[in-house]
């Protein structure tokens, strides 16, 4: 019987079993000279053979590279402003926010439709409340996340650790925004429109945001810094560091924080204060407070009288979007400077003439409008957790 090789016996390959020099069994003489060609022939069949194998071998991993290609191009990775290097979707369509101030970001950048849940304190703009809400940025409820199916949830500083790393093991990425002054939050607001893939909003909005806050700048330049004391809370009386980006909104408004403190939120002692004389007090006030009170009830605080701000009834009280990093903080800027310099702009003087005073004009003893301070205060007595989910 004729032996074949297992590659041979693939292609009929050697029929004949040698068993002398230039003979063959199965019936007939083959010449040794007939023999070394044909032997030549046949191991260029097995050597193209084997490198057809080869090939063929070869081009299978390409062939499942190929077939895998669309899920690898379904997610890409991100770095978020935290460092963390996370895979989120191409296309992002389905959006958590658990801070207010992403949520107001959404919204200015125009992608709302993309919002599909956000946090208890997510009050502005007004149809934010309309969203499914998910409990607050520091306790949310993941199964209100989970049931909604987002593609990525928005996170900030103020959401914990144990939050990002729930979502991480129930496979739902999270990109986190970390802005520190008010040039970052524009930076933000630009990388977040691109993470979207709408750059040009994001474009858009950052060239006006940066107009807006340059016009402030430049409008009070040429005069004196106020110096001011923020006012978080009242009792204990906490104020903002300063490397937080509220000081540095206050540079940008004409002012500069007499608390000098590496801490966020320092708690500061009434008779340092009094020490200091600030020239104004400056609050921010919650959405929809109530200005009617007379300003008077805070004189009476004791050891607040003894400020000279207070004598004077120099406030300042602008809207919280000052203690949100979302776009519209450069808005809050531009209130708390024309409180705080008037003389830079001339035209509201003038305007002021023709209409009623703004509520969130400062507070003087000839004003005909008071903001209450009452209700101020009240606020700002607030517990600390609900401030921080505030933001």
């Amino acid at each position: 019987m004729p032996l074949k090789s297992p590659i041979a016996a693939r292609v009929g390959l050697f029929r004949w079993y040698f068993v002398g020099a230039g003979h063959f069994r199965q019936g007939i003489f083959v010449h040794p000279v007939s023999f070394v060609r044909n032997f030549r022939c046949a191991a260029c069949a097995v050597l193209l053979l084997f490198i057809c194998l080869a090939r063929s071998h070869a081009q299978a991993p390409e062939s499942g590279a190929a077939a895998a290609s669309p899920a690898a191009a379904s997610t890409r990775e991100v770095v978020d402003e935290f460092g963390r290097t996370i895979h989120v979707p191409a296309t992002i369509q389905r959006v958590v926010s658990l801070a207010p101030s992403l949520t107001e970001t959404i919204f200015a950048l125009g992608l709302q439709d993309r919002l599909v849940g956000d946090t208890t304190y997510c009050d502005f703009p007004a149809e934010a409340q309309k969203k499914t809400k998910v409990g607050d940025a520091i306790n949310p409820s993941l199964e209100a996340i989970v049931a909604l199916h987002p593609d990525l949830v928005l996170v900030t500083n103020l959401n914990r650790l144990e939050t990002v790393n729930a979502l991480a093991d129930l496979r739902i990425p999270s990109y986190g925004t970390n802005p520190h002054n008010v040039d970052d939050i524009i930076s933000s607001t630009r990388r977040l429109a691109g993470l979207f893939g709408a750059p040009d909003a994001g474009a858009s909005l950052a060239n006006d945001l940066h107009r807006r806050l340059s016009d402030t700048r430049e409008r009070v330049a040429p005069f004196p810094l106020r110096r001011v004391l923020f006012v978080v809370w009242a009792q204990p009386l906490i104020s903002v560091g300063k490397d937080t980006f509220i000081a540095d909104a206050l540079q940008h408004a004409g002012a500069v924080s007499i608390v000098d403190s590496s801490q966020s939120w320092p708690q500061l002692n009434l008779e340092e204060v009094v020490r200091q004389q600030p020239d104004f007090l400056v609050f921010a006030e919650s959405h929809g407070a109530s200005a009617t009170v007379n300003a008077g009830t805070f004189s009476s605080l004791p050891g607040w009288r003894t400020l000279d701000a207070v004598r004077n009834q120099r406030y300042a009280v602008t809207s919280d979007a000052v203690n949100r990093p979302a776009p519209r903080i450069v808005s809050a800027i531009a209130d708390l400077a024309r409180q705080l310099h008037p003389e830079a702009f001339p035209e509201k003087s003038e305007d002021n003439h023709n209409k009623p005073e703004s509520p969130m004009a400062v507070l003087g003893s000839e004003s005909p409008t008071l903001l209450s301070l009452a209700a101020i205060i009240r606020q700002t007595l607030r517990y600390p957790q609900d401030y921080a989910c505030a933001r």
